[in-house]
């Protein structure tokens, strides 16, 4: 975990090491400049300024007063969906309260996990943790899925503290028991679906997508960015899929190189996987086979089989324009609420 652990006193130093030493490797301290040793180092400047620049970190933790975090990540603050998890360990680590980004962030599971460690008490204090309800915003982040729109989000947990809201997937564990809060379901005025498609099955849909796609795209040398994009465009809107579903794509070995496709698929944040051509003939399946293509890179089909080359199951087929071909498989993926 990539986390800044701040201390103010000496004993807030010594409550700071345990802490690290829990938290693991990416874990550092820092001190002001009069506490400074090898293992904690002098943070520069005032503190605000200081917190800003590592307000990218995965969490904050400060060791000392509440007050003195709040002042210093007061500027900082600016949405659930980028915010850090900040906690506050009190000095004699009796305490550990998660102050930002409880649930998305996971400052809440963080804050139990330390306490329990500690031997502290976590003190939670968000509405559906006290209740025991289902947080719809943790569990989507503790498991990968996108949340399509927050202020649903706010909305569904709202209601989740007064009554069950209906539940659905594409896929679902068979038999699997759903938390307090939810229950099975694809009709009703507000709902949450998790899906890979632009499904919405509510008159308010809160959708949440898991990253479980796999592009395989196929060009000709030198095919253009604009191309590529705007085959995948055409292809997820035809299809009806959410484009934040997709967690890599994938290629034949040889078009490594390609400027075009490379930058496309860095600009949206997808791993791109080069496969041999070994590899890719030996995917089992019926594929759309091209001579051409063979005779070129020497598989008969890039596209498919380099999407379907980890085992997924192919959605969309071959789908070929402008010097570019793309399909779509998915990934083997599933529904599990673990001990919530």
């Amino acid at each position: 975990m990539n986390a800044t652990v701040f201390a103010f006193t000496e004993r807030g130093k010594a409550t700071a090491r345990r802490v690290r030493e829990i938290l693991g490797e990416g874990a550092r301290i820092v001190v002001p400049p009069r506490l400074s040793e090898a293992d904690c180092a002098a943070y520069a400047g005032d503190l605000t300024t200081f917190t800003g620049g590592v307000f990218h970190s995965d969490a904050l933790i400060f060791v000392g007063a509440c007050g003195i975090a709040v002042r210093a990540i007061a500027p900082h603050v600016a949405s659930k969906h980028s915010d850090p998890a900040v906690l506050c360990v009190d000095e004699r680590a009796r305490f550990v309260i998660p102050l930002l980004s409880g649930h998305i962030g996971g400052a809440n599971r963080l804050a139990k996990e330390l306490a329990a460690a500690l031997g502290a008490a976590p003190v939670i204090t968000t509405a559906t943790d006290v209740n025991g309800r289902f947080a719809v915003d943790a569990w989507a982040a503790e498991n990968g899925l996108f949340i399509c729109d927050m202020a649903l989000a706010k909305r569904v947990s709202a209601a989740i503290l007064t009554g069950n809201i209906p539940f659905c997937a594409d896929h679902s564990n068979a038999g699997a028991g759903l938390p307090e809060g939810l229950v099975w379901g694809d009709s009703g005025a507000l709902g949450v679906c998790v899906s890979v498609y632009d499904r919405h099955p509510f008159d308010d849909t809160l959708l949440l997508v898991p990253r479980a796609l796999r592009v395989g795209i196929g060009c000709k040398r030198g095919a253009p960015k604009a191309a590529i994009e705007a085959l995948i465009e055409k292809v997820f809107r035809e299809n009806n899929l959410r484009v934040e579903a997709v967690r890599e794509a994938a290629t034949i070995d040889v078009k490594g190189d390609e400027a075009g496709l490379n930058a496309c698929c860095r600009e949206r944040g997808w791993p791109v996987e080069l496969c041999a051509a070994e590899r890719l003939n030996a995917v089992p399946g019926n594929f759309a086979e091209s001579e051409f293509v063979r005779s070129a890179v020497g598989v008969g089909n890039v596209c498919e089989r380099a999407a379907a080359a980890s085992g997924g199951r192919l959605i969309v087929p071959k789908t070929a324009g402008n010097g570019v071909t793309v399909a779509v498989a998915e990934l083997k993926w599933g529904i599990d609420f673990g001990e919530m």
